[in-house]
Formats: C-alpha cells, sequence, structure tokens
C-alpha cells in the first residue's frame, strides 16, 4: 500500500444504487418541505 491516493486498491464495501439514493432523498425531503408548507397554511389560516 504505497500508494494511499490509487483508488484501485479500495473497495467498495458497500455497494449502493446510487439511483434509488437519489429518489429516497429526494422523496424525503419533498415530504418534509409538504409537511412544512401545509402546517404553515394552517397557522395562517388559524391566525385569520
Amino acid at each position: 500500500m504505497s500508494n494511499a491516493q490509487d483508488p484501485r486498491l479500495h473497495i467498495n464495501e458497500e455497494p449502493r444504487d446510487d439511483f434509488k439514493d437519489l429518489m429516497f432523498g429526494f422523496g424525503g425531503m419533498f415530504g418534509f418541505m409538504f409537511v412544512v408548507f401545509a402546517i404553515a397554511v394552517i397557522v395562517k389560516f388559524a391566525i385569520q
């Protein structure tokens, strides 16, 4: 291991599906932002 910068020496220990990770991340963030938006709308109408 003379050259630690060589990417061929690093083994991918946990192969992941990047597209599935992207979709879960996008869906999770969209769901969280939708909940925040819905709460903000409910609070806005409750104040009026």
